[in-house]
């Protein structure tokens, strides 16, 4: 969210068995898939899984131990040079907290509300007797490092250097870096849940790395949770805090979110994930002033650390669309979009993932991208808004890796031939250019993505699909990292409109957009849902950005808002991907109070769409259903739908 604002050494803990949620942990471990890595010694992309098994028996830690912490780290990547922001370094994530360090980010003044982790990768770096300026380049050094790290914490626990990686469950528990107890022991699960199920993945230097499962390894059984301020709304096994964002009169205006009696006056359908675009100690100077925008909940790069703002019964200023915000629960993220491998951790994937799910739950929340979607696919309310929607958290999101987390993996529910798919890139292979990461126009490193971009015909040097709501004067689409006018993301879906060799096209902001599609590396899959098509009869039918009551529903002396449609139209014969429908809602919102405004109900019935990047939506009565059924259709068709009325 753009907003106007200004190593783990081997530390000391309580002498008793750290533990944590089994069944919340469990909810996030990474299945070990069907296709191991190649058979040839030779192999240049075995590097990391020898590095990993030489460590291991040098320093006599079970490979499995090694391999789930470094997971846990960093997933394996390696980011040669690059420190995240806590300065962490390599496939181990050794943290090198050294002010003046020649690489990485630069070292941040210390914040107060911050986790700091000791320098971890100086110790790594005198223990297997290399400098330390090795470790952050070198990942043979970087994993030895770990390797000897994690003896060391062994030992100094009193425990042998056994070959059973059960009895190394409270070196782990150390290896996180953190003296909170709870989110030492939630680090420790999530590790030893990693090697119960496996994991394979290719790593961003190309590299094949496969963890086998381990059924018998099981975390720990729960303990206690410990106590927290009564505001706080947080899975008992997360590390969470409470922050206030102002409820008051500022002139003759209020901030910073308004009050409500969520989900009994309205439903809560939505979680938005953001990422701040500053650093969370700034972020939360910013939510604590009434005069700026609001969001529910906080999460830290570093650690995983959540603060929560507002209680998710009222309704806080996060998207930029009013109607948004009164249906959904918002969560920020430390980060930039443009430096994801410095902020986007896994401890912080994991911490929100964990958030999402309690949430889910308990608002009975659908898991998919059109309830749990991004800043940037948050719909503008009014044409004249679509240029200052935000575009966070960007293309670098790993989507997959993140519904893999929340348990609610996204895969192919129909054949590759159907009538609708789901954008699926495989993150670590699919690097797509990228241009304005380091200044306007500069390209960007080579990177993994979840999003696709879309072109005007079936070829590469093809024009890019415009957005005249996002340039309403005829410029050009772009290849900016933040230019969303011609991108689609990981899990969203939509209604195919033709196939021509490798390519598909599909039904985007109201007419056909083009991504090439290879079946040997698809960056789509085939779906299976629902679909809406204007009524019979109908050329063509406005988009809304939001789903307002019917005039007749405001009672006298209600300030009703006007109907505005986007400058977009669904012509006869497209269809867009529907997962919900609801019904037109508004609150008055003009005056400061003490107690939620009653909220006007309408009888309007609308659907949410997949419109373009963004979501849109459309009145029921305009449209039919047209349901896309999980079987494959014919090869070389955009697949068999049924039509039928509303419903």
């Amino acid at each position: 969210m753009r907003r106007r604002v200004a190593p783990r050494v081997l530390i000391a803990v309580r002498e008793h068995r750290l533990t944590a949620c089994v069944a919340a942990s469990a909810a996030l471990l990474i299945p070990v898939l069907a296709f191991p890595p190649s058979d040839s010694e030779e192999a240049a992309d075995q590097h990391l899984q020898n590095d990993f098994t030489a460590a291991a028996d040098e320093f006599h830690v079970p490979r499995s131990v090694l391999m789930g912490v470094s997971y846990l780290q960093s997933r394996w990547d390696s980011h040669p040079g690059a420190a995240s922001v806590s300065g962490g370094y390599g496939p181990m994530h050794l943290v090198d907290a050294v002010p003046g360090r020649a690489a990485g980010p630069p070292a941040q003044p210390p914040d107060p509300g911050r986790a700091q982790p000791p320098a971890e990768l100086r110790r790594a770096a005198d223990l297997i007797g290399v400098p330390a300026k090795r470790l952050r380049t070198d990942t043979t050094a970087n994993v030895r490092g770990g390797a000897a790290l994690l003896a060391a914490t062994q030992r100094q626990l009193g425990k042998p250097l056994s070959d059973n990686p059960t009895d190394w469950w409270d070196a782990v528990a150390r290896f996180s870096g953190t003296s909170d107890t709870d989110e030492a022991a939630t680090y420790a699960n999530d590790v030893f849940g990693v090697i119960s199920k496996g994991a394979h993945r290719i790593t961003d230097a190309a590299q094949n790395v496969t963890l086998p499962a381990d059924p018998k390894v099981r975390p720990h059984a729960p303990r206690p949770a410990e106590k927290r301020p009564k505001e706080v709304e947080c899975p008992a096994e997360l590390a969470c805090s409470w922050l206030s964002a102002p409820y008051e009169q500022t002139g003759d205006a209020y901030g910073n979110h308004d009050l409500a009696d969520r989900p009994w006056d309205e439903k809560i359908e939505y979680i938005v994930i953001h990422d701040t675009e500053a650093s969370l100690k700034s972020m939360f100077q910013t939510v604590q002033d009434p005069t700026e925008a609001s969001w529910n909940y906080s999460i830290r790069s570093g650690d995983g650390h959540v603060t929560q703002h507002i209680r998710t019964k009222d309704s806080a200023w996060h998207s930029g669309n009013q109607f948004v915000n009164a249906h959904s629960i918002g969560i920020e993220h430390e980060g930039f979009l443009t430096q994801p491998d410095a902020w986007y951790s896994e401890k912080m994937y994991r911490a929100s993932a964990r958030l999402v799910r309690y949430l889910a739950k308990k608002y009975g929340i659908p898991l998919d991208r059109q309830h749990i979607f991004g800043h940037d696919n948050v719909p503008a309310p009014t044409g004249s808004s679509i240029p200052d929607m935000h575009e966070d958290p960007g293309p670098y999101w790993d989507w997959r890796h993140y519904f893999d987390l929340l348990g609610a993996p996204l895969r192919a529910t129909a054949g590759p031939d159907s009538a609708m798919v789901m954008v699926l890139p495989d993150y670590a292979t699919y690097k797509p250019r990228y241009t304005g990461c380091k200044g306007s126009g500069v390209p960007c490193a080579p990177h993994g993505s979840s999003a696709v971009r879309l072109h005007t015909e079936p070829r590469e040097d093809a024009p890019l699909i415009q957005d005249i709501g996002r340039r309403p004067n005829g410029e050009d689409s772009t290849e900016d990292v933040s230019d969303l006018g011609s991108r689609v993301s990981t899990g969203q879906t939509y209604a195919v409109a033709d196939r021509s060799g490798d390519w598909t096209a599909i039904w985007y902001l109201g007419r056909k957009a083009w991504f090439n599609n290879p079946r040997k590396h698809p960056t789509a899959v085939g779906a299976s849902g629902r679909m809406v098509t204007p009524k019979e009869g109908l050329s063509e039918i406005p988009v809304f950005g939001r789903a307002l009551p019917e005039e007749e529903a405001y009672p006298d002396g209600f300030p009703e808002q006007t109907e505005s449609p986007l400058p977009y139209s669904v012509l006869a014969g497209q269809r867009y991907v529907t997962q919900s429908s609801l019904t037109g809602t508004d609150v008055d919102r003009s005056s400061f109070v003490q107690t939620p405004n009653p909220v006007i109900n309408g009888q309007e019935q609308y659907y949410e769409i997949q419109f373009g990047h963004r979501l849109a939506y459309v009145r029921a009565n305009d449209v039919d259903v047209v349901t896309a059924p999980a079987a494959p259709a014919a090869a070389g068709a955009p697949g068999h739908a049924t039509r039928s009325g509303r419903r």
